[in-house]
């Protein structure tokens, strides 16, 4: 791809705000210059090498490419927005965890782990978050709701697949699960600012739990 195609994907990636899909990004294009795919992944792969050891990186999610800042960056760059994003309890956070490592898991099944009920709050939140859905029912009395992680979790939390979640064992704070922070609109739109604070934080960041 040419010089300016480059810059046209990259300014493209900028502008979004959000991860970007490789056909959104083709669209940008007219239809004599439109590179295929194939070379949109090459650029792609050749820009991820460019961020390498700056403070952005172009990261590939479940949704699609993002340009962002780096994790060990994020709090400091975080003050240019004075008021900060609501925190979310260590009780949602814990059920996060248990939708995400054991899915599809049912509340009951939450619950005999937590050893605590879950509060209604806490699934209406993560639904609202669109972060879990319900992907069937347990052939049980009642026949309970089946909930498990969507491709917005994925998103959110940089990662492409549930593979790429850590391994339990290598799991030493849920912070290891935090957000990157994306970069926001160039044209200062609050709109389009994405900026999470980790939405799984050590313990001395957490609100006040709702159990």
């Amino acid at each position: 791809m040419s010089e300016h195609s480059r810059n046209l994907v990259e300014a493209a990636l900028l502008a979004a705000g959000r991860s970007v899909t490789v056909h959104e990004l083709l669209q940008v294009f007219d239809a004599l210059s439109r590179p295929t795919p194939d070379e949109l992944r090459s650029t792609l792969a050749a820009l991820t090498e460019e961020y390498a050891g700056r403070g952005i990186e172009l990261r590939e999610t479940a949704a699609g490419f993002r340009i962002q800042v780096r994790r060990e960056l994020a709090a400091e760059v975080s003050r240019l927005w004075p008021e900060r994003p609501a925190k979310y309890s260590r009780a949602l956070l814990e059920t996060l965890a248990l939708i995400a490592y054991r899915q599809p898991v049912t509340r009951a099944e939450i619950e005999a782990v937590r050893g605590v009920a879950v509060n209604p709050n806490i699934i209406k939140t993560l639904l609202e978050r669109s972060w879990i859905r319900v992907v069937g029912h347990r052939d049980l009395p009642g026949h309970p709701e089946l909930l498990g992680t969507t491709r917005d979790f994925l998103d959110y939390f940089g990662l492409r697949s549930l593979d790429q979640l850590p391994s339990l064992p290598d799991i030493k704070a849920l912070s290891e699960l935090d957000p990157q922070l994306s970069l926001p609109n160039p044209l200062g739109q609050a709109e389009a600012v994405d900026l999470p604070v980790p939405a799984l934080p050590m313990p001395d960041t957490l609100t006040e739990d709702i159990t």
